[in-house]
């Protein structure tokens, strides 16, 4: 489960992540004002649960609100009750008075889980779901790539692929020859087209060749790092929210 905290005052929004925790929920990601708000809402995937703080540093937190679509539950936090009824307009679950009561918290908590059970498996689920109906063996997944150099037409077989990647808004492949060429659509076009036995995307900007890996190193917040036989030109980091399933995909 993904949680945000939106919280003003740094000792609180600490306190609330602790008591999270001790409940087994973990806030990965805490921010302090409106303006924060709205920036990183713009450029990140929504959270499963908001903790939402009221009264923000400049302004009021519905603010937020009015400048992004956030369909993600909210639990309201607030040192004062006139705003309850505006809060439950929106996705709220509850709404908590400060200081936070732990047993407030947790049925808090509890009901969240009760309006949304078992999201993550559910997802699992429908992935599973969709490997059966795609049956690997029966796809005619991509086997190989034409470009255009000049007046020259070069085929690359997705065996000589060491990755793709996109830079600059542009995607390309990268040779093990150690070579790059650019390639029309984005990574998103090509994912659906390789082959996942043998493919997998590691982050949004890496899609990389099982055995092209070299090296595979612990990186910072329970990443990974990828060294492949000749891309250098930039890292290679799986993201963390992939790790597991990167894992299981190079043990099968």
């Amino acid at each position: 489960m993904n949680v945000v905290i939106i919280e003003d005052e740094k000792p609180a929004a600490r306190r609330l992540k602790r008591m999270l925790h001790k409940l087994g929920v973990e806030a990965e990601v805490m921010l302090h004002s409106v303006e924060e708000s709205i920036h990183w809402f713009q450029s990140h995937e929504q959270p499963d649960l908001i903790f939402l703080d009221i009264q923000l540093s400049d302004g009021l937190s519905f603010e937020i609100f009015e400048e992004v679509t956030i369909d993600s539950a909210i639990i309201f936090t607030t040192a004062y009750d006139e705003y309850a009824l505006k809060a439950f307009k929106l996705n709220s679950i509850d709404y908590l008075l400060k200081p936070i009561d732990e047993d407030e918290l947790k049925n808090a908590v509890a009901k969240y889980h009760h309006q949304h059970p078992k999201k993550l498996d559910l997802q699992v689920n429908i992935n599973e779901i969709r490997k059966l109906l795609i049956n690997p063996i029966d796809r005619n997944y991509k086997k190989r790539f034409t470009i255009k150099i000049g007046q020259h037409i070069k085929i690359i077989h997705v065996d000589d692929i060491e990755c793709f990647y996109s830079e600059n808004k542009s995607t390309y492949i990268h040779t093990c020859s150690n070579r790059n060429y650019l390639l029309d659509n984005s990574l998103e076009h090509w994912q659906e087209q390789l082959d996942p036995a043998s493919f997998f995307r590691v982050s949004r900007t890496f899609i990389i060749h099982l055995n092209t890996i070299k090296d595979i190193i612990a990186y910072s917040n329970s990443r990974l790092r990828l060294v492949l036989q000749s891309f250098t030109t930039m890292e290679i980091i799986v993201s963390r929210e992939r790790v597991k399933e990167f894992k299981s995909w190079i043990d099968r």
